[in-house]
């Protein structure tokens, strides 16, 4: 008997500590000036053909207290070329990132890393995007 009011004992203090368990808070720091935030970090396109130009558009948002100003883009080929805004971007607003990408040339999988630099707290960002180039028939 008391071997079964010894597991029954067990069983209680558990059921108590998990029914009253809870997970450790968790505080965001507030960002004190601009911060950037991309919806997206990758975008593949999957298969296309040898001499196809695809774009495709990066969204993000100015999730701190102040403007945020994207000072350079930089791109690991002159095969992709961004555009983006050139104007401070207010804090809560949101812009886009336009990077497109010639595959003349090119052959297989592509992964085109963009550098973004900006006066953000989190200064230099990335994106990716991915494609595999098929040859012309």
């Amino acid at each position: 008997m008391s071997a079964m009011k010894f597991c029954c004992s067990v069983l209680f203090v558990w059921f108590v500590g998990t029914a009253f368990a809870q997970e450790p808070a968790v505080f965001e720091e507030p960002v004190n000036g601009p911060k950037i935030v991309f919806s997206e970090d990758r975008h593949e396109f999957g298969d296309i053909i040898q001499g196809d130009v695809i774009e495709h558009v990066f969204e993000f948002t100015n999730s701190g207290n102040a403007p945020l100003v994207l000072q350079d883009v930089k791109t690991t080929c002159g095969c992709t070329v961004p555009e983006w805004p050139r104007t401070p971007l207010a804090p809560g607003a949101t812009a886009e990132l336009k990077v497109k990408f010639n595959s003349a040339g090119k052959i297989g999988i592509q992964n085109k890393v963009i550098t973004i630099i900006s006066n953000a707290t989190n200064q230099t960002s990335r994106v990716m995007i991915v494609t595999n180039v098929n040859p012309k028939s």
